[in-house]
């Protein structure tokens, strides 16, 4: 990882957050993609993948819990860290950054509504094959 003149520069692979970890700020993604990954039971799930200008870690803003996944570099990528001062702070300035964080965080629950949609018809579909 290396200092950039606005935000941290990651290289390929690198962990930015890590699961189970307790995270005190959130992400802007300014160049480049991360990928999200859940790690359980010996294994390792890729959720997503993030881009610019997409959030991550915005949890840690809200609750006190230990990070829910890993994220991760996919070449090299630059972030911003906002911590819950500088948030609150901005948010005051400019109130659409709370309703843009709140936008991205409705089209994850959509995204996973489907998901979970999808998943629970394949498995009906399973137990009613003869």
């Amino acid at each position: 990882m290396t200092s950039g003149a606005l935000g941290r520069v990651y290289r390929d692979g690198e962990t930015i957050v890590r699961q189970g970890e307790t995270g005190d700020c959130m992400y802007v993604i300014q160049q480049g993609k991360v990928e999200v990954l859940r790690e359980g039971g010996g294994r390792t799930i890729r959720l997503t993948e993030l881009g610019a200008g997409e959030i991550f870690g915005e949890m840690a803003l809200y609750e006190k819990t230990p990070r829910s996944a890993t994220v991760r570099a996919v070449g090299e990528v630059r972030v911003l860290t906002v911590d819950k001062r500088t948030f609150l702070r901005r948010v005051q300035e400019d109130p659409s950054l709370a309703f843009n964080v709140l936008r991205a965080l409705s089209a994850r629950i959509r995204a996973l509504n489907v998901e979970v949609s999808t998943l629970r018809e394949q498995l009906r579909a399973r137990h009613e094959e003869p």
